[in-house]
């Protein structure tokens, strides 16, 4: 009995509805045609609100009112609630059909919005079927609904979690950045909603995210600053500041390092070619500070993605535009460049998407080219505005702002944990600082990385002026590492990372040996098969830099040694020690270094550095060295 009931009452209700009498503008009341018009500049003010408060007082006073109830689908969708769209659009139908047709694509984007692309596909199709003349909006919308129809059927795993109280409040909180060590995290606050700050959170191992502060003078000022990255070493800061005073555009990016003391410095501007007269914003950092990715907007190109990178004078060379895998007749906006170097996320409506700015993703090819944008799929991007994405150095944790249902107020900060597929290659880190051996002092010098296998240079790295640097080492390769400055030996080492698995961070404080007599470097990167003299592959890029020393200092005459461990006979190490020392001097002197200036002597296992009792001492024992006899 209830059921029928509740039945005969709906069929009441719809019946009620269908007997109202269609009330168009023309023929409403005085006073329900001023309520309208009043909600009409409710809507051009961005009053949203108050339109709809309006509107559903115009239905009140006309309940067949349709202009209002297609006002409200339209004023609704834009306010992204996309269910009361719905609802006002089905009564809407009810009242009369023919009315809709102005309210269809805000309709249709309701009906996406809540993931309902085939219902939203085929109402986009109806109404340019229908329509008298070509519409761009319409058939911008067929082909982003036509590409989430076949998106959402595979849609991706995707639990955002809110950050919670310590980072989020009830003023809106959004462009995140994170340190390479994943402890501290850096974003933009709106204060009351005026002021754009930076505030700073850290990670305790046991407690998780601790409370937010300000960043503080000189960095927050009474201007705004907005989006920022911290670098992955957490010693500079790139940011963007709008309208600041001396700028030279309506936003350009601007900078601040971190000293010794802990303090940040006055922040500058980053000057020409970074900052144009355009907006310039958004900057991303590589982890080895070496590269700038930002965002450039002008009148005639609209917002492309830029790159410069840092030359050897310590100037940033002129911004070069990414190619069209990244940039396209759209907008892109907010790029990330992942601490593999290999990787970059990306925001863009030029791409196949869902309607609005959807997050893709590009990765480096072997010749230096970016791939195709991938997009990040479905519900991660929506038929709203989804942007600046940061994914952390493990590569599994990603970061965004959004304004969902369990935010503390306005956009919140959530992470998630990124699928397989979308995530950065698996990236190791060595980091740490360069040093005069004998006095102990900082120095600032070049930090090169090559692979092994290719010869090809991975990275070039200029130390800060405390000599700090950090390199990602993307792994399944094996390289060679390579620290040099004028007036100095040049330090090798090497990391085989072709099997490495776990995530992990090298630590090298690099001491660099003055040139002088008596002076020795190991020549970590050349090799020799067991029991063999034969020089290896990947031996060339070590040996072409003594060649390149000894050509720098034409007067040094050096001994190149060769020592073994204790396995196997006394002598034969001795031997085989003498015979790696003489492929080393040979190698030299057919790249034209003099005989006169090389002497090779095998000491055998008679010169031990390490016990050879264990795998790594004997391995540390079986080296190549190289010793200055005379300047």
């Amino acid at each position: 009995m209830k059921r029928v009931f509740l039945l005969m009452s709906s069929c009441f209700l719809l019946c009620l509805e269908l007997s109202a009498q269609v009330i168009t503008y023309e023929n409403a009341k005085k006073k329900a045609q001023k309520t309208f018009d009043d909600a009409q500049m409710a809507v051009r003010e961005y009053r949203m609100t108050d339109a709809i408060d309006l509107l559903k007082d115009a239905v009140r006073q006309e309940p067949g009112f349709t202009d209002a109830y297609g006002q409200m689908v339209i004023t609704y969708a834009e306010m992204k609630q996309y269910k009361e769209a719905i609802i006002n659009y089905e009564t809407l139908k009810r009242l009369d059909s023919p009315s809709t047709r102005p309210a269809m694509l805000s309709y249709a984007k309701a009906l996406a919005g809540e993931g309902r692309f085939s219902e939203a596909l085929a109402n986009v199709n109806l109404y340019i079927q229908t329509n008298k003349t070509r519409s761009a909006r319409a058939e911008a919308l067929q082909k982003a609904y036509t590409f989430a129809s076949k998106a959402a059927a595979k849609p991706v795993p995707f639990k955002p979690r809110n950050m919670g109280d310590s980072i989020n409040t009830k003023d809106p909180e959004y462009f995140p950045s994170l340190t390479i060590d994943g402890h501290t995290l850096v974003f933009t606050r709106r204060v009351n909603s005026k002021n754009e700050d930076f505030y700073v959170s850290e990670k305790d191992d046991s407690l998780g995210w601790m409370p937010a502060y300000g960043f503080g003078s000189p960095v927050n000022t009474a201007n705004n600053e907005g989006a920022q990255n911290i670098s992955q070493d957490g010693n500079m800061l790139v940011f963007t500041g709008c309208d600041f005073p001396g700028g030279r555009g309506s936003c350009d990016i601007y900078y601040t390092i971190r000293t010794e003391e802990g303090l940040w410095v006055e922040p500058m501007n980053m000057g020409s070619p970074i900052n144009t007269r355009d907006w310039d914003s958004q900057p991303s950092l590589s982890a080895d500070r070496q590269t700038l990715y930002f965002a450039r907007e002008t009148a005639d190109a609209g917002s492309e993605i830029f790159m410069s990178k840092l030359q050897p004078n310590g100037k940033w060379g002129f911004p070069e535009r990414l190619d069209s895998n990244i940039n396209t007749p759209g907008r892109e906006t907010t790029p990330f460049i992942h601490p593999d170097n290999q990787t970059l996320y990306f925001a863009s409506n030029g791409h196949p998407g869902f309607g609005d700015m959807d997050i893709f993703f590009s990765r480096r090819q072997p010749d230096g080219s970016w791939g195709p944008a991938v997009n990040l799929g479905y519900p991660i991007n929506t038929v709203d505005e989804d942007a600046s994405l940061i994914v952390a150095a493990d590569g599994k944790t990603a970061y965004f702002a959004s304004d969902r249902s369990d935010s503390r107020g306005q956009l919140d900060i959530y992470s998630f944990e990124l699928y397989p597929e979308a995530r950065p290659q698996r990236t190791l880190f060595v980091r740490g600082y360069v040093y005069d051996a004998k006095t102990k002092r900082r120095l600032v010098g070049n930090v090169e990385l090559t692979d092994l296998e290719t010869g090809r240079t991975a990275a070039v790295v200029r130390t800060d002026k405390i000599g700090n640097y950090l390199i990602p080492l993307p792994t399944g390769k094996d390289y060679a590492f390579n620290v040099n400055r004028k007036g100095y030996l040049f330090y090798s080492d090497n990391f085989s990372l072709k099997n490495k698995t776990d995530d992990s961070m090298f630590v090298r404080d690099i001491p660099l040996v003055p040139l002088d007599t008596s002076a020795v470097m190991v020549l970590y990167n050349i090799f020799f098969d067991t029991r063999q003299f034969n020089l290896k592959p990947g031996s060339e890029i070590e040996l072409n830099r003594l060649v390149g020393l000894m050509q720098e200092n034409s007067t040094l005459i050096v001994e190149i040694s060769g020592h073994t461990d204790n396995i196997g006979n006394d002598k034969d190490n001795m031997i085989l020690s003498e015979r790696r020392a003489q492929a080393v001097v040979k190698y030299l002197v057919d790249k034209g270094i003099p005989a006169e200036r090389l002497q090779a002597k095998g000491y055998g296992e008679t010169l031990p550095v390490a016990d050879n009792s264990t795998p790594g001492g004997r391995a540390a024992n079986r080296r190549t060295e190289f010793k200055i006899l005379k300047l």
